[in-house]
């Protein structure tokens, strides 16, 4: 992620309230015709990982998926974990462009962290795959996919809360707290299974975060 920009529009964001493995299932392919790409076959692995979690990436079932042959999946790779590796890669490098360049027109520090709210808050099947990620940090591919965005998005914050006013240190703190707060909103969902929020409920916690982290001016 660049740092934030300091001249740059709001983009209007809204989506469900709340995240579950469900909203993150993609429709049923048809059967394909023709050689799929690398990309092919790393989206699909992304949407395995979010119904299923890493270790359910696997070569045949992915195939089947896709309406192909394991032959279409040695053009491109040399093994699963080769496969693994390019859709992580695919994940980060589309969560930068989607999320963070979405931000980059936004001039103004405290619209720009309102607009991240707002996107985060309601970017359902980044966060799924998120939190499988989260789950499988064992794994030598994602581990330091993991730090890397990790460590992206708190200089981001940290950034955007320096030119929103606060100190450097002031900054990193308040950059660690939204960080956690969202990592924790994510277990609290994704993995200690709590009761969905109501769409309401759920805008009225994200408000009460934006009012609480994002400094006035």
């Amino acid at each position: 992620m660049n740092q934030p920009a300091s001249n740059k529009s709001e983009p209007k964001l809204d989506t469900p309230p709340a995240v579950s493995a469900a909203d993150a299932k993609p429709e049923a392919k048809p059967e394909r015709s023709g050689r799929l790409s690398a990309d092919d076959w790393a989206q699909a692995a992304l949407d395995l990982i979010a119904e299923q979690g890493v270790a359910a990436v696997a070569v045949e079932p992915l195939a089947r998926r896709l309406g192909v042959t394991k032959g279409s999946f040695y053009w491109h790779f040399p093994s699963r974990d080769a496969l693994l590796v390019a859709a992580l890669e695919r994940w980060e490098k589309v969560e930068q462009e989607t999320v963070f360049g979405q931000l980059e027109p936004i001039p103004d520090p405290r619209q720009r962290l309102r607009s991240l709210f707002h996107l985060v808050a309601h970017e359902v099947k980044s966060h799924i795959i998120y939190s499988e990620l989260l789950k499988a940090l064992d794994h030598p591919a994602v581990q330091p996919v993991i730090g890397r965005v990790s460590e992206r998005r708190l200089d981001y914050l940290t950034a955007s809360f320096r030119q929103a006013g606060l100190s450097r240190t002031d900054a990193q703190h308040r950059a660690r707290l939204l960080y956690a707060a969202y990592v924790g909103f994510l277990q609290l969902n994704l993995q200690l299974h709590q009761t969905r929020m109501q769409h309401d409920e759920f805008e009225a916690y994200v408000e009460h975060m934006m009012a609480t982290l994002i400094p006035s001016s």
